[in-house]
């Protein structure tokens, strides 16, 4: 079975000139950070994409992706 992997970098770009450098879906100025705030508070799916035409489903998968591999990454510096 073929596994379809998400490429992130083709969904999200940090650019300098666009919302200070925050994640942002490509051609927009809508931030990873918004997307998972929103989920956080329980908005569903269908109504971010109601709201943000310009956003689609994979942009969603893209924006949690991007949420898990940031985790995947961090580390926590423990000083005494």
């Amino acid at each position: 079975m073929e596994q379809n992997i998400l490429e992130i970098s083709d969904y999200i770009v940090i650019d300098q000139d666009v919302r200070f450098g925050k994640p942002c879906i490509k051609g927009t100025r809508i931030a990873v950070g918004d997307i998972l705030q929103w989920l956080s508070e329980g908005i569903p799916v269908s109504e971010i994409l109601d709201d943000y035409p310009l956003l689609k489903g994979v942009h969603i998968q893209a924006a949690l992706a991007f949420a898990a591999r940031r985790e995947e990454i961090t580390k926590v510096m423990v000083t005494e």
